[in-house]
């Protein structure tokens, strides 16, 4: 017996695999600190606790329609209208099992066999399966030297074939934070081009400084009527094991999403989506800024110490990542090797950036306690130090002072 040639070409999750390997040597005895899984490290708010343990205790936990509760649609389109600054009804939502269950039903939707869908890297590791898995091509367009978008790199990627544009921002890996103005560049540019543009909004609460988060879908109506934005419960309220999010869009979009996904999974957990419909109504739950002000302040002390340590690392406003430029460290084996050998010598495990599409970068997680934090640094410096390529990567760095 044979695989489909669609699962032989999906390769597993880099940043799962690499958790697995980091709990595998934990499971063994080893004092391993895991900074390359995007999970806060903080429960779910207490209302949240409450809701979905009311709701088991009730007995009636049934299935939903396919695109969720009616009460649930409300309160995420009157959520997405209250931050975006724009109008949406409960039809133009479809609830989903989580934010990357929603991208895969939006590229499902919206992408035929052969359909070009540009991604900016550095780029999530699962946009290029989802796309490739719908018979998309995924075209890479780098960005600038800081993260931010290329423009001139964009425009030059778009072809007849091009479809769609999937915006991430604030940025997974980057916590690059797109500015009102660049949103707006980019989505005028896919309302003169014809082309969908897919925001996936999920780190959308976790601005720490300067200007505001901001959505292509406050810059027109035009523009609003060809972008699905993609959010969830996840991050914002850490909670990742509820595994829900949504689908906001026009609605023969989300109409799509809703038929493809009653036939390919069906309904939305139920309690997930009682937990989350008590995130969305009532008080905003005091435990959302209270994460946002302790990831703010490991952010600053995890990117000054990067920076210390001699590593070129973009600031990053928002999300919970920082993605410094290991390149002068690197050998035959690119990022992953670094990441493999910092694991196996030292127990730290980042990701490498070959997983984004960058191989001169890696990711680090700060969703873990500043004591961590501090730790990782100090086992992260003990490799450095011990670097074969240590001298030359202080020389480089000098000559760029």
């Amino acid at each position: 017996m044979s695989l489909s040639t669609r699962a032989q070409a999906v390769s597993l999750s880099v940043t799962l695999a690499l958790d697995a390997r980091a709990k595998a040597l934990v499971d063994a005895g080893r004092d391993v600190i895991n900074m390359s899984v995007g999970e806060p490290d903080f429960p779910a708010p207490a209302s949240v606790q409450d809701a979905a343990c009311r709701k088991v205790r009730s007995g009636d936990v049934r299935y939903t329609p396919a695109a969720g509760s009616r009460a649930l649609r409300k309160a995420i389109a009157d959520h997405v209208g209250r931050v975006r600054n724009v109008e949406y009804a409960p039809e133009q939502v479809c609830v989903c099992h989580s934010t990357k269950h929603a991208l895969s039903g939006a590229v499902l939707a919206l992408v035929d066999p052969g359909d070009e869908v540009l991604l900016l890297l550095p780029a999530w590791v699962s946009y290029v399966e989802i796309v490739r898995i719908a018979g998309g091509v995924p075209v890479d367009v780098p960005s600038r030297a800081d993260c931010g978008p290329d423009f001139a790199a964009i425009e030059r990627a778009i072809t007849p074939r091009t479809k769609c544009v999937l915006l991430n921002s604030p940025s997974n890996p980057t916590g690059y934070v797109w500015t009102s103005d660049e949103v707006r560049r980019l989505a005028e540019l896919c309302e003169r081009r014809g082309l969908w543009l897919l925001s996936d909004e999920i780190y959308q609460r976790l601005v720490y400084e300067g200007e505001p988060f901001a959505s292509p879908v406050s810059v027109s109506p035009g523009v609003r009527a060809r972008t699905v934005v993609l959010d969830g419960a996840s991050k914002s309220y850490a909670m990742t094991g509820y595994r829900i999010g949504f689908a906001a869009g026009p609605r023969e979009v989300i109409s799509g999403i809703e038929r493809l996904h009653s036939h390919l999974v069906g309904a939305p957990n139920a309690v997930s989506q009682e937990a989350y419909l008590a995130a969305l109504t009532g008080a905003e739950p005091p435990e959302v800024a209270s994460m946002a002000a302790q990831f703010d302040a490991r952010r600053r002390v995890l990117v000054d110490a990067l920076r210390e340590l001699g590593l070129n690392t973009p600031w990053p406003r928002g999300a919970f990542y920082a993605f410094p430029d290991v390149r002068a460290y690197l050998d035959e084996r690119g990022t992953r090797g670094f990441c493999e050998d910092l694991l196996e010598q030292h127990n730290l495990a980042l990701v490498p950036g070959t997983a984004f599409g960058v191989d001169t970068h890696v990711r680090l997680s700060y969703a873990l306690s500043l004591d961590k934090i501090r730790g990782a640094m100090a086992r992260l410096a003990a490799f450095l130090e011990k670097h074969p390529r240590r001298e030359q990567a202080l020389a480089r760095a000098a000559a760029k002072l």
